[in-house]
């Protein structure tokens, strides 16, 4: 933590701005604080401590000034027989009925994917999967399985991959007593960032990926504020709000690509690396920046 700024005003008045990370990284909440002599039920005198953050009594009961939060219903959990449900301000990418809201990365060609109980899948050499609509910072949700019949080892066995906008990716692979580089398994930022533990399940369960994504601000070439990922591997932390570095694509053996700047939103992709690996119960919600 740094950048921590505390003056004492007149009266009384402690006022505190705090900010964390570098310039344009994270808000800064204006906190103000003070103290006033009050009435207690006893009718004696007390001090009383106030404080608003960015202008907002803490604790405030007026809705005209601290909206109560809108209402969302929440999905239903997952089992290995069932996909859940999306929670009900979710964009529903994929439920198992249709492929209406995909298309190929390559311009102007349908998808070769295919849908089989409930579940889409590549076919060989189909090429990448991408939704139609575009997105920026997000939730996303997404079910995988690696295939049950195991072939190949490291890099080999159940490769696939979660983009988002386009750009960076969330690494899918069969890492269930499956060794290879540590920021090539499953939930490693590719070639960024490990996970924090190896969370994978058994060949051919399916398993979960819940992705809290903040997309990258750029003025002209420059990265001004870096994209931060969070994500879950089955119910389990493994990366913790990680700033990313940079992208996240291969640029040989042992290099990845750069930073390049883009739009403000970009679809979300699914890799054909060479494995039937099945996806099913894909959502999102778009977050704020």
């Amino acid at each position: 933590m740094r950048g921590i700024q505390l003056g004492v005003a007149a009266c009384g008045l402690l006022a505190a701005s705090v900010a964390f990370g570098a310039a344009g990284e994270f808000k800064k909440p204006v906190i103000e604080e003070w103290t006033k002599i009050e009435k207690n039920d006893k009718g004696e005198d007390e001090e009383v401590t106030y404080m608003t953050i960015d202008g907002i009594l803490v604790h405030e009961t007026d809705p005209a000034k601290q909206p109560q939060p809108p209402i969302v219903t929440p999905g239903t959990a997952s089992t290995q027989e069932t996909p859940g449900t999306a929670p009900s301000d979710a964009v529903v990418l994929f439920d198992g009925s249709g492929l209406d809201a995909w298309t190929s990365t390559t311009e102007g060609e349908p998808t070769k994917w295919l849908m089989k109980d409930g579940a889409m899948y590549p076919t060989p050499d189909s090429g990448m999967i991408q939704s139609k609509q575009e997105f920026g910072s997000c939730q996303l949700h997404v079910e995988f399985a690696t295939p049950s019949h195991v072939e190949g080892e490291g890099q080999g066995r159940g490769n696939s991959g979660v983009f988002l906008m386009g750009q960076y990716e969330v690494q899918v692979l069969d890492s269930y007593g499956n060794t290879t580089y540590p920021d090539g398994q499953a939930s490693a930022l590719y070639g960024r960032s490990k996970p924090l533990v190896n969370a994978s399940r058994k060949p051919g369960e399916w398993q979960i990926y819940d992705i809290i994504f903040h997309r990258p601000v750029f003025e002209g070439d420059k990265v001004v504020k870096r994209a931060t990922f969070t994500v879950l591997h089955n119910g389990v932390l493994v990366q913790d709000h990680v700033r990313l570095s940079g992208g996240t694509g291969w640029n040989g053996g042992h290099a990845v690509t750069h930073y390049v700047p883009h739009g403000d939103k970009g679809p979300i992709q699914l890799q054909d690396h060479g494995n039937p690996v099945r996806f099913r119960n894909i959502w999102i919600r778009e977050l704020q920046d």
